[in-house]
Parts: C-alpha cells; structure tokens; sequence
C-alpha cells in the first residue's frame, strides 16, 4: 500500500492544523494506522496509532491533549488534527500502517507501510 500525507504547512504558536493520509488501497481499513513525526537532529517520534475501526486511539506524551487522530473507513482516509500547536511541534509527518488485523503499536518497526511525508513549521 502507498501512502500520501498531506496538510503541511506553516502556522503560528498556538495555531490548528489537520493533516490528511490517503492509502492507496482500500484494503488499508483493516490495518492499524498511525502518525509518527521527524525533527531536526531528533530521531522519529510516535505520535499517535489508531485501531482499525477508529474506536480507539493512543498518543504520544508531547502532544497528548492537544493531537486527536481519526480514521473514515468509508473514505479510506486518516486525519491528524492539531490543536495548540508549539515550535516543538516542527517537524516531517509520517503516516504509516500496520500488518493488516494487526494491534495498534508506537513501535515504528510494526509498520510497514510508509507516505512521503508533510512538512509543519510552527513558528512563535
């Protein structure tokens, strides 16, 4: 499966954003999918994994509160809405999804499928 992120962009402090994923296969409803983020000089950092259905969803500590992923199985696409956004928060975004049926994980080696990537840059 071929995954696109889009919905980058630059914001101000304290701004939203929503980022956008599109499988290039229907069969990604039946994998978990997640967001995963690099910044400069930083390693790739878990941002959020949700189920199959979109049921449920977990995050990582920096942007617990403030991020809220969600899935629409009948459109085939994920979103990553950000709220409060932070300087820290600048970084590539990384769609990805899982073996399908599999478990929700903030492991990055449990997906095997990638996108390209969208830039965010939140300035102060």
């Amino acid at each position: 499966v071929q995954l696109q992120a889009s919905g980058g962009g630059s914001v101000q402090t304290g701004d939203s954003l929503r980022l956008s994923c599109a499988p290039s296969e229907r069969a990604s409803n039946a994998r978990p999918m997640a967001w995963f983020r690099l910044a400069p000089r930083k390693e790739r950092e878990f941002v959020a994994a949700i189920n199959l259905s979109g049921s449920n969803a977990f995050y990582g500590d920096s942007v617990k509160g403030r991020f809220t992923a969600s899935r629409d199985n009948n459109r085939n696409i994920l979103y990553l809405q950000m709220s409060s956004l932070k300087p820290e928060d600048t970084a590539i975004y990384f769609c990805a999804a899982g073996a399908t049926y599999g478990p929700m994980s903030s492991n990055q080696y449990n997906y095997n499928a990638w996108g390209q990537g969208t830039l965010v840059t939140v300035s102060s």
